[in-house]
């Protein structure tokens, strides 16, 4: 049962590392306004198959917490806030070339 269970957790730590992964590359190409089709269903049934794993990990009678250490990937940089000021333009208006 011991065994099981080690392999059990030693699958989830690899399959939630692999999801962040493919999360990563799904935002990306959602960045570029790219088809994410196909890597969005891989993760949905790469979240299938965690799911099926922690039903079995805790029917089994494992409770303990999974830690992943390259869990890890930093966030993309926040976009700046537009200003807005009322009335007043913030482009400076177009030069009309003069014949």
């Amino acid at each position: 049962m011991d065994n099981r269970i080690n392999e059990i957790r030693r699958i989830i730590r690899a399959l939630r590392v692999s999801m962040r992964e493919a999360e990563a590359i799904m935002h990306e190409q959602i960045d570029r306004d790219e088809d994410c089709k196909f890597v969005a269903e891989e993760v949905m049934k790469m979240r299938t198959v965690m799911s099926e794993l922690v039903r079995e990990r805790a029917a089994l009678g494992d409770t303990d917490p999974i830690v992943v250490a390259s869990l890890f990937i930093p966030r993309r940089r926040p976009t700046p806030p537009r200003v807005n000021v009322g009335k007043r333009r913030l482009v400076p208006p177009r030069e009309v070339a003069r014949a």
